[in-house]
């Protein structure tokens, strides 16, 4: 399902997103945070439609806008599309390794969002030394096992 329309890109500070109509979440015919890929000028990139203070929105980060070639105050033609692929992320084998040798570790992390599996790997992959990895994926294990 696909649906477009026009906004104009909300910016507060350096955040950025894009409000989404009502009738376009009806349009999608799926849940009030439904993943989408989201097309403007165009790039594409995968999120999720979010509910911040009563308006549906779209996040759209730094990098997202410099790839689209837009800014804050900008009037955009956007095309939604329901994601219905997987969300996966590509563990590190030193991070799976960690995951399957702690009891419970590896369907806690499978459990998570896949928003939140991504920024786990975000932090072992952007450790520059060794120690700073391992420590990572130490913690990381722990705070999936605690919680």
């Amino acid at each position: 399902m696909k649906a477009s329309y026009t906004t104009i890109v909300w910016a507060e500070g350096n955040n950025t997103g894009l409000e989404v109509p009502a009738d376009i979440i009806a349009t999608l015919g799926s849940s009030k945070r439904p993943p989408v890929i989201v097309s403007l000028a165009g790039y594409s990139y995968r999120s999720t439609v979010a509910v911040m203070g009563g308006v549906f929105m779209i996040p759209l980060s730094k990098a997202n806008r410099e790839a689209a070639g837009v800014k804050g105050g900008d009037q955009v033609e956007v095309i939604l599309e329901l994601d219905m692929a997987p969300r996966t992320v590509d563990l590190p084998d030193d991070l799976a390794a960690a995951l399957d040798a702690k009891p419970g570790a590896r369907a806690a992390f499978d459990a998570t969002a896949p928003s939140m599996r991504k920024e786990f790997v975000r932090q072992v992959e952007s450790a520059k030394a060794a120690e700073t990895r391992t420590r990572r994926i130490a913690a990381i294990v722990e705070k999936l096992i605690a919680a």
